[in-house]
């Protein structure tokens, strides 16, 4: 397989055509304004040799009148080499011709470049002085074989010019394309040196060039993006680990001293209930944490339908209304508000924040949720305060504002308020918690 042109070399050879294109351009028009040049010196010369051969035989109708005068024309045409002259009479016999191997003259009247014998010539044509109009004609030739010669030599440098300036641009453009793209070398190098153990690496790009600084700049906040996902993954992967090893050693514990000895059926199946309640903890779990994958990945689609909030608010708290009253806090909800929404997933969201604020609550406390327009829901309970940097962490899996672990209950592993955080973004919105004179508040604010 043929090998790519890298990215200096494409630069290199566009350098090399740039240049090339120009210079060529350049030198064409430089040969085009010489010649151009050339021809209008030649019309000038020849246009006042002309007037003055012309008046050299004024009153000549003849040839033995014109033979008189030759000494006169020969002298003139001394003076200048390159001239040559032809006299041709009405019936187009040349009455007098100053060398041998002139071309014909042309039919049209004017300056005129011909060819004769190798050599190029240009010629001038006017009726000679004296005689009617169309009939003895006189033609002034100048020979312009060196005016050729240097053009084509001036051609010939054109295109030597244009060949040493391509190949001396390819050959600084490669240069100064490799120089120039060595911040991109370096980009690929930390890039290839970056893995699992470095994604602290970082490009330098204060020094960047302007064009490249955004790059490296977009670079670096990948690698941190990649670096907080990879911190997340390892805490979540030791949180997982850490959670789920009380149970495990729970059933292992509890299954070994099952079987240390003999022991009645009722003894059995004692233990099988002990081993199922662990068992059950820890598939739901598993479930908590395969809901919040899919949050992840964007699979968890809300079902939209109308709800009316207020009304949803009412069912969870008439459910929840025996164990407030067995705590002794006091369950209240006001405002209302609209919304589209999926009606399981807002209230296993709403079940969270209650459940979290009934086992915070004190007796005598109050549980008190809002429905604004927005639409916005707010569940508040007075408590103790939460520091700051809790609040700001509350949502993390398996984060608890009580460092006291409880075992044996799912809804208290740390992933309620994490899996009410990815229902409310799947909806569009964004929750947040705060605490403020004495109460509590997580404000979901629903898009």
């Amino acid at each position: 397989m043929m090998r790519r042109l890298s990215l200096g070399g494409r630069l290199a050879l566009l350098f090399a055509a740039c240049t090339a294109s120009v210079s060529l351009g350049a030198g064409l028009l430089f040969s085009h304004a010489s010649a151009r040049h050339f021809i209008e010196l030649d019309q000038q010369q020849l246009g006042g040799r002309l007037s003055l051969m012309r008046s050299l035989l004024d009153g000549v109708t003849n040839p033995e009148q014109l033979q008189a005068r030759v000494p006169a024309m020969r002298s003139e045409l001394s003076h200048q080499s390159d001239l040559a002259l032809r006299v041709r009479g009405s019936d187009g016999a040349v009455w007098f011709e100053s060398r041998s191997g002139l071309p014909d003259e042309p039919r049209q009247p004017g300056l005129a470049t011909l060819h004769a014998q190798q050599s190029n010539w240009r010629s001038l044509s006017t009726p000679l002085a004296g005689t009617p109009s169309g009939a003895a004609q006189l033609t002034l030739f100048l020979d312009i074989t060196h005016h050729q010669h240097f053009l084509q030599g001036m051609q010939r440098l054109i295109w030597l010019t244009v060949g040493l300036s391509a190949l001396a641009t390819a050959l600084l453009g490669a240069w100064a394309a490799r120089r120039g793209l060595k911040p991109l070398r370096q980009m690929g190098k930390v890039a290839a040196s970056v893995h699992a153990g470095s994604l602290t690496t970082r490009l330098p790009a204060a020094q960047m060039p302007e064009e490249l600084a955004e790059l490296a700049s977009t670079v670096n906040a990948m690698l941190q993006r990649l670096d907080d996902a990879f911190q997340r993954l390892s805490a979540f992967s030791a949180d997982i680990a850490h959670e789920l090893r009380t149970p495990l050693s729970n059933l292992l514990t509890h299954t070994q001293v099952t079987l240390t000895r003999p022991r009645s059926l009722e003894d059995y199946r004692e233990a099988l209930h002990g081993n199922l309640e662990e068992l059950q903890w820890m598939a739901q779990l598993v479930n908590d944490m395969l809901y919040l994958a899919k949050a992840d990945h964007g699979l968890m689609m809300p079902n939209r339908q109308a709800l009316d909030l207020a009304a949803e608010a009412d069912a969870l708290l008439e459910y929840y209304a025996q164990l407030a009253e067995d705590a002794g806090v006091g369950l209240g909800r006001e405002g209302a508000a609209q919304f589209e929404g999926d009606r399981h997933m807002l209230r296993r969201a709403l079940s969270n924040l209650l459940d979290n604020a009934l086992r915070f609550t004190p007796a005598g406390g109050e549980i008190r949720v809002t429905v604004g327009s927005g639409p916005c829901i707010c569940v508040a309970n007075t408590g103790p305060a939460i520091a700051p940097q809790a609040l700001e962490r509350l949502f993390d899996r398996f984060y608890r504002a009580d460092p006291a672990r409880q075992e044996g209950n799912s809804e208290h592993a740390g992933l309620g308020l994490a899996i009410t955080r990815s229902i409310v973004q799947a909806h569009g919105g964004k929750i947040r918690a705060e605490h403020a004179d004495g109460w509590t508040r997580f404000v979901i604010e629903l898009g």
